[in-house]
């Protein structure tokens, strides 16, 4: 990273079979090593060979950052047409099975499927990580416990994952109901300095429950790799630009937090228990849901972002990026991806079979992912 602020985004893609858009159990090492030579280190596999990973360079221009990342996004795409092979954003695959899911060899990988065992086959999952790069001296524990309460919003407002295993969920975001299953996931602890983390991860290394804080995956973690605060909680996004505007809002916010250390500094085990509600609301819901506050009952989802857009404002005119946070609203008003998925398949549910439908979703995906 090279200096506060700046932002860096992963995302991971599913490969799938550019005819039938069925995930590709197995990753053809030609099309890996091919991959890699035209994008090096901003490419890498994931713990499943059907999954594959990009990772902007540090940005302080957002513009730029929307670039490189439709560039990460084409050529991945191109060079995967070349082997019969194409690339689905989203945060599950539709139809895809887990039982056929096969790991990536790397030694990394060992270690953790030999720790999940069943969980770690099933982690057939997708998602956007946004990372933000704070002051030299900022404790990143603390600003990671006062940007809780803004946590289901990201969710909701990134929503991509309505199917599993081809049946409808009912859930807008289902791919955290599955990656929860893992250890040391979900909304982090109430830690309030660094030094309470550290104790933590100090506990955990030292009786061999893990080998570094790289094996917490909340929601939202200090980065091990480097000076950030990395958000984790978003569904891949189907498309590049709703992925940029919740990266814009993120950086907008932690801009916020920084600048205000009394903001959410009251945060307490009923704030936290409130935002694992809400949390769950954006699985379910989506945008088109409700929040639960401390005092006054329900506001929409909806409600919630402009009242943030209203406050960070400032923020993002000072990074820049104001217009990409504005996005949001459009988000919230057309539906997210997971909306657009539900729309298709109940539009070909009524006509064709529940087969068909859902292999129209899947080619939609695959269309859209290069918008």
């Amino acid at each position: 990273m090279k200096g506060a602020y700046t932002i860096g985004i992963e995302e991971e893609y599913f490969l799938v079979d550019a005819a039938s858009k069925t995930v590709s159990a197995e990753r053809p090492e030609a099309f890996f090593a091919a991959v890699k030579a035209a994008l090096g280190a901003q490419v890498r596999g994931e713990l499943l060979q059907s999954q594959i990973e990009v990772a902007t360079e540090p940005h302080h221009d957002m513009a730029t950052a929307r670039s490189e990342l439709r560039h990460l996004r084409t050529t991945v795409a191109s060079i995967a047409a070349e082997h019969g092979l194409a690339i689905l954003a989203s945060g599950t695959h539709p139809t895809a099975s887990w039982e056929c899911a096969l790991q990536a060899p790397a030694e990394r990988y060992d270690v953790v499927m030999h720790d999940l065992q069943m969980l770690g086959q099933r982690n057939m999952l997708c998602g956007l990580h946004v990372h933000v790069e704070l002051p030299d001296g900022e404790d990143r524990v603390d600003v990671m416990c006062r940007m809780l309460p803004y946590l289901p919003l990201f969710v909701a407002l990134a929503t991509s994952s309505p199917f599993w295993r081809s049946r409808p969920t009912g859930l807008k975001g289902y791919r955290l109901a599955a990656y929860d299953e893992l250890p040391r996931t979900g909304v982090p602890e109430l830690f309030r300095k660094s030094e309470e983390f550290e104790a933590y991860i100090a506990a955990l290394t030292r009786s061999g429950v893990i080998d570094d804080a790289s094996y917490v995956w909340w929601a939202l973690r200090p980065s091990l790799q480097h000076p950030t605060l990395e958000l984790r909680a978003p569904d891949c996004c189907t498309f590049v630009d709703d992925s940029i505007a919740i990266a814009a809002l993120y950086r907008a916010l932690a801009h916020r937090l920084v600048r205000n250390p009394w903001l959410n500094a009251d945060i307490t085990a009923v704030t936290r228990a409130i935002v694992v509600e809400n949390k769950w609301r954006a699985q379910r819901y989506g945008v088109k849901g409700t929040f639960a506050t401390l005092d006054g009952g329900a506001v929409t989802v909806g409600e919630m972002l402009e009242q943030v857009l209203a406050e960070v404002l400032p923020d993002a005119e000072a990074l820049g990026c104001s217009s990409h946070i504005a996005r949001c609203r459009a988000i919230v008003g057309a539906g997210t991806s997971a909306d657009a998925q539900i729309a298709v398949f109940q539009a070909h549910e009524k006509s064709e079979s529940r087969e068909r439908a859902l292999e129209a979703v899947n080619d939609w995906l695959a269309a859209a992912t290069l918008q």
